[in-house]
């Protein structure tokens, strides 16, 4: 199996010459059930895009979900390669540079979602908390510098797979893609294998903390504040605003634990059966393409009866989900001087 990190399956375990009619079922089933969730996010996330970027006042928290769309529309965008893939027999035929460039694209998005909602949830916490800082310093112009931050540091987290993601033939004319961290074509080498497992060992690590650990301890204690916050002064504390963040985060923690789960297997020093491993492998693919398409969905749905789903338009449920009422009640927490104030451009 694959040792690289990455939402691409690995290309191993299937002769590239194999019949469709002989690939394994989980493989085919898996690509089945990505074509119409790949179909799904593009129009949703699309339309999102549309309407957050040109159909609403321009405000710091449409800012905030405008730029996290994107990072799930960039994730949509790469499920045909999955799917490809996966039909193939996980055999790579995109060449070295897509390689490179796609798992790439792949940990940048999934870093820019988590570091999005790590700053909504912060800014929800000063709105609260500090609601008279925010009228101060919560502009459109700093608001743009966060997300240009946010975006160069994803890139810059992403950047080993320029380095270390390669093709490799094996099998005669199987192709893999995989990440050689020692940077040597001695693969089966006993000290490039060592060396390899110490780098996989320290960019795991960085992955995981700043990509999943440490943003669920920071949001996590920014709405359990939050709330004990609303619930002080007894406030409504469930507005529309606050259950939308509360699904985008609690999704996106959940389709990508697997994600980090499979890849700690992998560098453990416990012999894990291949089949479990297979399983585990094609369950983040899906749960982390599925959370990229149908997250921003999810917000039409929440605090809204199914029917009223269906009733109402989409211009109009989209900005009912983005109403800032939780920054009204938390101006309420201080009179007159905790109003949000929201820059337009």
């Amino acid at each position: 199996m694959d040792q690289g990190n990455t939402t691409l399956p690995p290309t191993t375990g299937v002769n590239s010459s194999q019949n469709p009619a002989g690939l394994n079922a989980t493989y085919l089933a898996s690509a089945v059930l990505l074509f119409p969730t790949f179909l799904v996010g593009v129009v949703g996330n699309g339309l999102y895009l549309w309407v957050l970027g040109l159909k609403m006042r321009r405000t710091v928290t449409t800012l905030w979900f405008l730029s996290l769309v994107s990072s799930y529309l960039l994730l949509t965008l790469l499920i045909p390669f999955f799917i490809i893939s996966l039909l193939m027999g996980l055999h790579w035929v995109f060449g070295m540079a897509m390689c490179k460039i796609l798992n790439t694209c792949i940990s940048v998005g999934m870093f820019s979602i988590v570091f999005h909602l790590t700053l909504i949830s912060l800014d929800r916490y000063t709105l609260t908390h500090h609601p008279i800082w925010s009228r101060n310093h919560r502009t459109m112009s700093r608001a743009r510098k966060l997300v240009v931050g946010i975006w160069l540091a994803s890139f810059v987290l992403s950047t080993p797979y320029l380095a270390f993601r390669e093709t490799r033939v094996e099998d005669g004319d199987r192709i893999t893609c995989k990440n050689n961290y020692a940077l040597s074509r001695d693969w089966n080498g006993a000290k490039m294998k060592d060396m390899g497992r110490r780098v996989h060992l320290a960019i795991f690590t960085v992955r995981f903390l700043l990509g999943f650990l440490l943003p669920f301890c920071t949001i996590t204690g920014c709405y359990i504040c939050v709330v004990m916050k609303m619930k002080e002064k007894k406030l409504a504390w469930a507005g529309k605003p606050f259950k939308v963040i509360v699904t985008t985060v609690v999704s996106f923690f959940l389709g990508w634990l697997p994600y980090h789960l499979y890849h700690g297997l992998k560098l453990s020093n416990k012999e894990v059966p291949e089949s479990v491993m297979g399983a585990l492998l094609v369950i983040y693919t899906f749960t982390s393409c599925f959370n990229a398409c149908f997250t921003p969905i999810l917000y039409l749905f929440v605090g809204e009866k199914f029917w009223q789903v269906f009733r109402t338009s989409l211009l109009t449920l989209v900005k009912a989900a983005f109403v800032d009422d939780l920054g009204s009640s938390a101006s309420e927490s201080s009179g007159r001087h905790g109003t949000e104030v929201e820059n337009t451009k």
